[in-house]
């Protein structure tokens, strides 16, 4: 139960972090880039005797790994602005609630059946984005809340289906957690070539705060998919058990983070929008 703690603790964090960026005035872009540093240094330390020279024979998991490694950066972007901008509680839901969108995709792509409880969590998930999203929108009309928020809740669930079919269908000599880790690494480098362009053109400098909150993040990020991998691997549930656990957890935890500690504001529309949410992904657990 140690790592699936750590697990929870280590998503939770990431929001947290993201929150503070904007109180300590650090480039959310620049500590992103050396977040996935860190995060792709973690990955190669714990898991490099996994590494096997069939990996460079077999190339197919490449073009996935650059889709992959797209969508994290551009996602992780998004979800530090949505943080700092929308709220922890708020972007957690938006976040967690992908799992709708997953279960759309794997419907369509593995012509899973449709049952009552599936249904029942994608229209609660649906339900929960839009609550706590489209009332900020009202009240603030120049601010794109809601397309943040959107953005989060579909792009994340396609980059879940995207790691779910290629470990399902691609990675036969790369394993999930290298595979992630060169995901992590690619985008690193995407996010240095920008970088780059901005420092040239544009004059903007690296500071060392910056580096340093990368690294930061890039820990509890890169653990918050290690603990999971080791919690489908040591805990006696399925693992769509411990996903929903996870989930659940993660948007409480971020929700009590949001509300209390960072005074965000809690009205009934977003409460039910929370609760929402929970149910939906207790739906979709069920379903599984």
């Amino acid at each position: 139960m140690i790592v699936l703690a750590g697990t929870i603790i280590s998503s939770t964090l990431i929001f947290v972090i993201f929150r503070l960026f904007e109180k300590y005035r650090i480039d959310t872009f620049q500590a992103i880039v050396f977040n996935y540093f860190t995060a792709f240094v973690c990955g190669i330390i714990l898991y490099s005797n996994e590494f096997t020279s069939k990996v460079w024979v077999h190339l197919d998991w490449i073009p996935y790994t650059l889709v992959v490694s797209i969508l994290f950066i551009s996602l992780f972007f998004v979800m530090g602005k949505s943080a700092q901008k929308n709220g922890v509680a708020i972007t957690s839901v938006a976040v967690k609630m992908s799992l709708a969108v997953s279960m759309i995709g794997m419907i369509v792509i593995y012509n899973e059946a449709i049952t009552p409880f599936k249904v029942t969590g994608i229209i609660l998930a649906l339900s929960g984005v839009l609550l706590v999203s489209m009332e900020k929108t009202k009240s603030n009309p120049s601010n794109n809340s809601l397309q943040m928020l959107l953005i989060l809740f579909i792009g994340s669930g396609i980059l879940d289906l995207t790691l779910n079919y290629a470990q399902q269908h691609v990675l036969n000599h790369l394993t999930p957690a290298l595979f992630s880790s060169f995901g992590f690494g690619i985008a690193g480098l995407i996010g240095t070539i920008i970088v780059i362009y901005q420092v040239v053109f544009k004059s903007i400098s690296i500071k060392f705060k910056n580096i340093i909150a990368g690294v930061i993040l890039g820990i509890p990020n890169y653990f918050s998919i290690f603990l999971l991998l080791k919690s489908y691997e040591v805990i006696d549930f399925t693992n769509s058990s411990i996903l929903a656990i996870v989930n659940v957890s993660v948007v409480v935890f971020s929700a009590v983070f949001g509300f209390i500690i960072f005074r965000e504001l809690f009205t009934t529309k977003k409460a039910i929008g929370l609760i929402a949410s929970l149910l939906a992904i207790l739906s979709l657990y069920f379903a599984s």
